[in-house]
């Protein structure tokens, strides 16, 4: 029977949602309005809308159900994601949002081949992405229709038509600058959320150490760092592999890195740290303990992904279920509308408009990445009717495809400047194909090393053997990369300008190299890749 106590308070959030759409629409000017809010966004913006899209339904959803299964041994992952979202602004942040403003770079994507300065850069991360990203997608519409089902009585399919449907249309009608409010809004409405159900939890067990004391009769291991029946024991590459995921992994997330781009400024990196760590003390932990708490409340819960949902249901009244329903769809929304947009952005932008035989303009581009979402969105449904594996398996294997494919390539694109498009391509190809094989072959179990970690390993040491073993590279981009990175030691005023001054500057260079060589120089309207060497 539906609850519609639940239902009716949920509806109007997604309302306000569809207005947050709404209103940025009306904000849209040109493709760098869709793609990045025009690069105004400002630190607490960043910072919200950076945790909102990396913490998915996972966080409220396979998070717990990790944590029910093996005690505490899930707070490993939770420990490397309290630094995640501090490490990518520390590394990438500044720098990568003053070089990708002077290469004109508008997508993810389109950095690398700016960078790297080849096709096939564009052609192979345009394409790991998209299947990766997909699949990240999937899990999220899962997440929605399981909860929706769950806390509401509604069938799983009209759960999951409700919460991809409303995804599908703000990110439509709204583009980037609605991903950015909503996924500002919904982050705190997250945290109010988690904390709630965890204080009620916390009460019901009667205390933290009451909750030790419970979870140690049931069974001491659940208290282990190796994991339930010590599963994990000695096998520090899976922990390793635990910890560095989401430590590091966002770096390599185009949906995270594409974050970076659209900062007002190089210097709201430091202002979005600060409110990142801050909005971590009240959210990375709290999933995980909330799955301990399941094991002592809910000892006979048949599907663990169900267990805050559940916990909602029996420890709150109905209006306070209601936000533990928005919060955990506001988990699923930010991260499946900033999924939905990056892929539609690097099909329009890095494949569509890339290898278009004639150029598109701006509002041809408006209507090819709008349809590109709907089409993800809807196939999205489709496939995730079918229910494939659980939410915890889905993320972490689509996470770990994205990270260790981009992750070595970003880095090196920023402060290495003899990486050189063969060792990027092979970091791509490689990283993710480890993570794919390790993960389908089920080889964590054989060698004790989870699957990011073997993935990571491969990427880095590809990068940097093919990259000696080939010729260094050449070409502008080179010496645009070091002059925005030397910018950070400049005088403040000339520090706020420099990228942007940058800017006209690769787009002349790129023009005159392209007439120069008998080409259209407006061929991609991009100054990196109008710049960039024939392919070979």
């Amino acid at each position: 029977m539906t609850n519609w106590t639940l239902v009716l308070p949920f509806i109007g959030y997604l309302l306000c949602l569809l207005g947050f759409g709404y209103v940025a629409s009306t904000k849209l000017d040109d493709l760098s309005d869709y793609l990045l809010g025009g690069r105004t966004i400002g630190s607490g913006v960043t910072a919200l809308t950076l945790q909102a899209t990396s913490m998915s339904g996972f966080m409220f959803m396979g998070g717990p159900a990790l944590a029910f299964n093996q005690g505490l041994w899930a707070l490993w992952y939770a420990a490397g994601d309290f630094g995640g979202g501090l490490v990518n602004l520390a590394v990438l942040g500044r720098n990568l949002r003053r070089v990708t403003e002077a290469l004109g770079s508008l997508t993810p994507i389109e950095w690398l081949e700016d960078r790297y300065m080849h096709v096939s850069v564009r052609i192979a991360g345009a394409t790991i992405a998209i299947v990766f990203l997909a699949a990240y997608v999937f899990a999220q519409f899962i997440a929605a229709g399981k909860a929706i089902e769950s806390v509401s009585g509604l069938p799983f399919l009209y759960g999951l038509t409700i919460g991809a449907g409303i995804i599908v249309l703000y990110t439509f009608v709204g583009g980037y600058l609605a991903v950015a409010w909503t996924d500002a809004f919904q982050a705190i409405v997250m945290a109010i959320g988690i904390n709630i159900i965890l204080i009620a939890g916390i009460l019901e067990v009667g205390g933290p150490g009451a909750l030790i004391n419970e979870l140690a009769a049931k069974d001491p291991t659940y208290l282990s760092i190796w994991g339930k029946g010590l599963v994990h024991a000695g096998e520090w590459g899976v922990v390793a592999g635990a910890v560095l995921i989401y430590s590091i992994g966002y770096m390599g997330l185009p949906h995270s890195v594409v974050r970076h781009l659209s900062m007002k400024d190089p210097d709201t990196a430091k202002g979005a740290a600060i409110w990142n760590v801050f909005y971590n003390t009240f959210f990375v932990y709290q999933p995980y303990i909330l799955g301990l708490v399941a094991i002592v409340v809910l000892p006979n819960l048949s599907d663990p992904e169900m267990a805050i949902p559940r916990l909602a249901t029996s420890l709150l009244p109905g209006i306070l279920a209601a936000v533990i329903l928005a919060a955990l769809m506001a988990a699923v929304m930010s991260t499946a509308d900033s999924l939905l947009i990056m892929a539609g952005s690097i099909l329009a932008r890095d494949v569509i408009q890339r290898f278009a035989a004639d150029d598109l303009s701006d509002n041809q581009m408006f209507v090819w990445s709008r349809l590109l979402v709907l089409t993800i969105g809807v196939v999205g449904v489709v496939v995730a009717a079918v229910q494939p594996p659980g939410i915890f398996d889905l993320v972490v294997f689509a996470f770990g495809g994205l990270g260790t494919a981009f992750l070595v390539p970003n880095v090196a694109g920023v402060y290495w400047d003899r990486a050189n498009w063969q060792g990027a391509l092979a970091a791509m190809i490689g990283g993710a194909g480890t993570n794919i094989i390790w993960t389908v072959q089920d080889l964590q179990a054989v060698s004790a090393v989870h699957p990011f970690f073997a993935g990571l390993i491969a990427s880095t040491l590809l990068m940097v053997v093919v990259t000696l073993i080939t010729e260094p590279p050449t070409g502008q981009a080179i010496s645009i990369v070091q002059r925005a990175r030397r910018a950070d030691t400049a005088p403040q005023g000339t520090v706020q300008q420099s990228a942007r001054s940058l800017a006209p500057e690769a787009r002349a260079i790129g023009t005159y190299l392209a007439v120069d060589d008998g080409a259209s120089p407006t061929a991609t309207g991009n100054p990196a890749v109008n710049a960039r060497p024939a392919d070979d």
